[in-house]
């Protein structure tokens, strides 16, 4: 399907349908949302994308497919038996087995069948040189695993080398599968055992070796590594895949130019941040849902480049179609800065000709003046007043929500409301109607409806089994969708909650489970 040549059919149908309802809409404080599901997805294999994999069924000549690498004298024998790749010595060695490209922000793992002895087992890697190298190694020890070491070396010399595991680590008995989720500037990695998914270690690693530079994800490959006091290693699989991490938040409906949901191939069409630990440890996603259906699907993940040589990972994003430009353009929020103490967080403006909705995508992104602590942009092209409008939340004592406008998509805004007296996140402007609103969720256990575009308040949203409870935060992301007539619902929302996944050193911000609601006036 050409995008191009079929949106200006799908607005005007899109349209006349929404204007048969809009002269008996409600307003949105009398709209009753009624809780449809919930889903926490913790790395769920069926909500990820492929990237590479190591299969010792499918292997004939290994040296060609997956060749090793021998680092000591002594060499491990290398076996392929009974669907398993097996590694085994009775003296020292060191083995790195190449299995894919590299991806920092990828998600890594290793399906273990059987370990026993003395050693380590994780990931190695490397550019093609071996002048840069990152290693990520599991320690196992008389059948137990026993901590977590990350090596970093630079032009041959060792930069860092140190324990990387959690402080409430305990030791215990052989995982079934090794998580390594890779956030660019930093990684937390878990052991995965009969269906429960602990942490086991984390890292900040970018003041030695800053692996979101393009260079990185050029020139380096992926290797399963092993090293052998004595002992062996069975391996089931080994494997990269962009993922959906243990928790979504920060959910944004994707639109076009003026604000409208985008409906395409019969699905909306959603940013979400990939949780991964703290900022700025998250991954901006790309998921579609059929709006009768809960059928969360990831599509994508993108990243932003600033010219700089790194790719970063901001999250918070609005992303939408510019029909007029043929352009994909949005904003997104500059957490990415929160890896070195010298940026500062920022909204940024973000293009693409590329769409950024599948695979793995890199959006231009540029600074347009708006610096500070200021977060959650949605961006709108208002064709009666001629401006563009941004409604985001600043921090004046807490944030606060406020409506910006230009006569330019990306630059020169000048606050013209605002801010809300309410804390304020999630910050949208969707239509009920041929009406817009703004909605904002909060730290006061309410979503909260202004008027457009000058913040006035008009009510709360109606919702039953609201997600969160007396102990859980509260600021959520409203996410009020308008939906064409033959739906058996007028509208429906996604919202996640904010609860962190469990025994993760702070600052934890792995948050949340999905929740769908569908309302009805």
């Amino acid at each position: 399907m050409k995008i191009s040549k079929l949106l200006p059919i799908w607005t005007l149908f899109w349209l006349s349908i929404v204007n048969l309802h809009a002269q008996n809409a409600p307003s949105p404080e009398k709209i009753k949302f009624v809780r449809q599901g919930v889903r926490r997805f913790i790395f769920d294999e069926k909500l990820a994308l492929p990237l590479v994999s190591l299969i010792p069924e499918e292997i004939i000549g290994m040296p060609s497919m997956y060749p090793a690498k021998h680092h000591l004298p002594t060499q491990a024998e290398i076996l392929l038996k009974n669907k398993q790749l097996i590694l085994q010595s009775t003296q020292e060695s060191q083995t790195s087995i190449w299995f894919g490209g590299f991806n920092p922000f990828a998600t890594y793992s290793i399906e273990l069948g059987h370990l026993e002895g003395n050693g380590d087992v994780g990931f190695e890697f490397t550019n093609q040189e071996k002048t840069s190298q990152f290693f990520i190694k599991v320690q196992f020890l008389n059948n137990q695993i026993a901590g977590v070491q990350q090596k970093i070396i630079s032009q041959g010399k060792t930069l860092s080398e140190e324990a990387i595991t959690n402080k409430g680590f305990k030791k215990g008995g052989v995982p079934q599968k090794i998580i390594l989720q890779m956030l660019g500037s930093g990684l937390t990695i878990f052991a995965q055992s009969e269906g429960q998914i602990i942490p086991i270690g984390q890292s900040d690693f970018s003041q030695y070796l800053d692996l979101r530079k393009k260079e990185c994800l050029n020139t380096y490959q992926s290797h399963l590594f092993v090293s052998l006091q004595s002992g062996r290693i069975e391996v089931n699989k080994v494997s990269s895949v962009l993922g959906a991490g243990m928790g979504l938040a920060d959910i944004r409906a994707i639109t076009y130019e003026d604000g409208e949901p985008m409906l395409d191939q019969g699905r909306l069409w959603y940013t979400m941040s990939i949780r991964g630990r703290a900022l700025p440890h998250h991954i901006q996603g790309v998921f579609s849902m059929n709006p009768s259906l809960f059928d969360l699907k990831l599509e994508g993940i993108v990243v932003f480049d600033r010219n700089d040589g790194l790719l970063r990972n901001e999250i918070a994003s609005h992303i939408f179609y510019d029909r007029k430009e043929k352009l994909w353009r949005g904003l997104t929020t500059g957490f990415s800065a929160y890896a070195n103490p010298q940026e500062k967080k920022q909204l940024l403006a973000i293009e693409s000709t590329k769409d950024p909705r599948f695979g793995f995508s890199i959006m231009k992104a540029t600074p347009f003046g708006i610096v500070g602590d200021i977060e959650d942009p949605h961006i709108l092209y208002d064709s009666k007043a001629k401006k563009w409008r941004i409604l985001t939340c600043e921090n004046q004592g807490g944030y606060k929500a406020v409506m910006l406008e230009s006569k330019d998509w990306n630059k020169n805004y000048q606050k013209i409301a605002g801010p809300v007296s309410h804390n304020s996140t999630g910050t949208s402007i969707q239509k009920i109607g041929d009406q817009r609103y703004c909605f904002s969720g909060s730290q006061e256990r309410e979503i909260f409806i202004y008027t457009y575009p000058d913040l006035q308040s008009v009510g709360t949203l109606k919702m039953d089994l609201p997600p969160w409870d007396d102990k859980a935060g509260t600021r959520v992301w409203p996410n009020v969708v308008q939906l064409l007539d033959g739906y058996p619902f007028k509208y429906v929302a996604l919202m996640m909650d904010r609860y962190n996944y469990p025994n993760l050193e702070g600052p934890n911000w792995t948050y949340g489970a999905i929740y769908l609601y569908h309302g009805v006036d």
